[in-house]
Formats: structure tokens, sequence, C-alpha cells
């Protein structure tokens, strides 16, 4: 497709997002199998049915366009999940693992937050108001998200941490 027009832009990038929601809805499963707090289970479970509406509401902006959402992959998805896939390989402190899944998921959130808000951007530029608000709430629920994972790690996990980490070293000067 030739990128000529900010309709054809739009389109593009919904169709990455398509991918990305699509390659997400695969790891989530995996992130919340890895994280041994249970609040963090419970957060990428929530996301996960959040996931599925991104879905959802993705295909319905495509059934409302008349286009396919399918012909792309969404590279910057597919190594965001890399990524966060070898911090669910390491062997370490269950709290400082949990940690770094942690990172690994607001770099996701970030992404998304990234892209959603530009083709909510497009949908508004171009007048496609009711998209615009579907492509707002999904930005929304990411957010919301990435709020959620703040707070766990500010809260749980990165002081469990902490103290992780100094019983450790603790253990090692003996």
């Amino acid at each position: 497709m030739k990128l000529d027009t900010l309709e054809k832009l739009y389109i593009s990038e919904l169709r990455d997002l398509y991918s990305a929601e699509n390659q997400l809805l695969k790891a989530l499963p995996k992130m919340a199998k890895g994280a041994s707090s249970p609040e963090l289970k419970d957060a990428f479970e929530k996301h996960l049915e959040q996931t599925k509406g991104h879905i959802e509401r993705l295909e319905q902006l495509f059934e409302q366009l008349d286009e396919s959402p399918k012909g792309k992959t969404c590279h910057g998805m597919k190594g965001l999940i890399e990524e966060g896939s070898e911090i669910l390989e390491e062997d370490g402190e269950e709290s400082v693992l949990d940690a770094g899944i942690i990172v690994a998921a607001q770099k996701v959130e970030h992404y998304e937050i990234a892209s959603y808000g530009s083709v909510r951007t497009f949908a508004n530029l171009l007048g496609k108001d009711e998209e615009a608000r579907l492509l707002q709430s999904t930005l929304d629920e990411e957010s919301e998200t990435n709020e959620i994972l703040n707070r766990l790690a500010e809260s749980i996990v990165n002081p469990e941490a902490v103290s992780e980490t100094e019983s450790a070293d603790a253990g090692s000067n003996r």
C-alpha cells in the first residue's frame, strides 16, 4: 500500500495495532504464569480480557472501514514480547523477576499508548468521530493498565525486590 494519504496511514497503523494486540493475546498468559505476585498475575489476567475487547473494537473499526485487519506484522510488539520473554526465562529472586516483568509490561503499555494516541488523532483529523471514540476507550484502558502496573511496582513488587536483595546480600556477606 502506498502511504500517500492520512487515511492510508491510519489504516496501516490500525493493522499494526491489530497485529500487536493479537501477539499480546498470546503473550499475556505466559506473563501471568511467570509472575509470582498474585496481584501481578491478576493484573495480567484482567488485561488479557481487556485485550480481547481491544481486538473486537479494532475488528469493528475495520468493518466500518470495509477493510481487512490482516496483512501487517507489528515488529515493534514482536521485539517487546521477545525482550519480555527473556526475563521469564531467567533464574532469580521471585520479586526481582516480577519487577523485571513489570518493566517489560510497561514497555508494551507505553508502545500501545503511543500507537493508540496517534491513530485516535488521525481519526479525529479525518472526521471519524465514532472511530476516535472507540480508540479513546482503548487508549484509556491501556493508560489504566499502565497505572495499575505503576502502583504494583511502587507498593508491592519493588519494595519486596529490595527486601529480597538485601537479604541475599546479607547472606553473601557472611
